[in-house]
């Protein structure tokens, strides 16, 4: 009989899985975090290349995001260099800590993620501008598993199931996802 602490770790290593080890623990939407622009700017009319671009920007962030979350949790690596390549906080850090909450219980991913992302909208007028991106991630064949004798650990199957994103341009021009969220509740 599995510990109340051991299921809260499965659980938290489950949600990990569902958004490719970047959901962290929790499926409840965070109120983006803005990172300092010290502009105050007059409203200015965006084209709809801008918006395309910006839209492009925020697909290939999200896709390094995936990539570099599948990396270090592969290796059970939080600080993995990737990561701060295309994840910010408060989303950085809760992918860091469930992959060090996963390495302390012995446990990797190993698998395929299959990511279908689109873009939901784009506000260039925002302070900081940002993009929310909805996917339809395909975690069936992402597994975690026990890095000893990689075994899977029980209860951590995937799903195929709904996460939505945000993507924020940093004041250095960078998009990067701040935002993430898993929805296990919602098959696509």
């Amino acid at each position: 009989m599995r510990t109340r602490q051991s299921r809260r770790w499965t659980s938290c290593l489950l949600s990990l899985a569902l958004l490719g080890a970047g959901a962290g623990c929790g499926t409840d939407r965070e109120a983006a975090a803005r990172p300092p622009t010290g502009r105050d700017a007059a409203p200015v009319t965006h084209s709809d290349a801008d918006e395309q671009a910006a839209g492009k920007a925020a697909l290939a962030a999200y896709s390094g995001y995936l990539d570099a979350s599948r990396a270090a949790s592969a290796r059970s690596d939080p600080g993995h260099p990737a990561l701060a390549r295309f994840v910010a906080d408060p989303l950085l850090t809760r992918v860091r800590l469930a992959i060090r909450e996963a390495k302390e219980h012995g446990a990797m991913r190993t698998g395929k993620l299959v990511s279908d992302p689109t873009v939901v909208s784009v506000n260039l007028d925002a302070d900081p501008p940002t993009v929310e991106l909805q996917d339809c991630l395909d975690a069936t064949g992402y597994r975690l598993v026990y890095a000893r004798d990689r075994k899977v650990v029980p209860g951590s199957g995937g799903s195929r199931h709904l996460a939505t994103a945000t993507a924020t341009r940093y004041p250095d021009g960078r998009w990067l996802v701040n935002v993430g969220a898993a929805h296990p509740d919602q098959p696509c």
